[in-house]
């Protein structure tokens, strides 16, 4: 199933995920679009960068669904409901800047999503790998919640989550527990990753494998533990 379209995030629903994860990216007319790469190259029959490409240039591809038109963050919010959240990353650097996470606040504000009333009830949570990125987001929109991600430098002192890569888990346990805040760890696709993250008590787990993700975890002794899948 080809990554970032909506019959992937439909896919992941009816295969009893938690939740779902996208990544967003400004076009050159300032639509926010779920794109991954820097480029269109890898996941549609075009090229080019995204930020320097309209929402016209962008809709004439295929994206590897078989229908052309970029899925857009707009369109995408239509799928959140109670029960399945939203994690947005944001990715940086990019020639916007603070641009994006003004742009998204303000697309939540208009799905009326940018002020919950309780932070661990949120349908949509931000995340970023750019610390700038995640105070941007606390600053003007600070009943968001967010996520710090973290590859294997220090782990920065912001987001009220902490993202570190499946690796770091494999490599040091103990992170979890030393890391003071509540865990979301990517990606999660092999079932003793799967079976490390519900030990260690991760709070939320990425993974390109909803279904079998999920059913490790039901099958685990129930009331045991509260690992959401992303």
């Amino acid at each position: 199933m080809a990554e970032h379209t909506l019959a992937a995030y439909e896919l992941a629903i009816a295969q009893r995920a938690d939740g779902l994860e996208c990544d967003v990216r400004l076009s050159r007319d300032g639509e926010l679009v779920c794109v991954h790469d820097r480029t269109v190259d890898r996941t549609s029959d075009g090229h080019g960068v995204v930020s320097t490409m309209t929402m016209a240039e962008l809709n004439r591809l295929s994206w590897g669904d078989g229908k052309r038109g970029v899925l857009t963050l707009d369109t995408l919010l239509g799928l959140v409901k109670p029960g399945v959240r939203l994690f947005v990353e944001t990715k940086h650097p990019v020639r916007y800047g603070g641009l994006v996470e003004a742009k998204l606040v303000a697309l939540l504000a208009r799905h009326g999503l940018a002020r919950p009333k309780d932070k661990d009830e949120s349908p949509v949570v931000v995340m970023s790998f750019s610390a700038r990125a995640v105070h941007r987001i606390r600053r003007i929109a600070p009943k968001l919640p967010t996520v710090i991600l973290v590859g294997t430098k220090v782990t920065p002192r912001v987001g009220d989550y902490v993202g570190p890569g499946i690796e770091r888990l494999r490599a040091d346990p103990d992170y979890v527990a030393k890391a003071g805040r509540p865990t979301y760890c990517w990606t999660v696709d092999d079932p003793a990753d799967v079976q490390l993250c519900r030990d260690l008590g991760v709070r939320f787990v990425a993974t390109n494998k909803p279904a079998a993700t999920s059913a490790i975890l039901r099958g685990t002794v129930p009331g045991t533990h509260s690992t959401e899948v992303m």
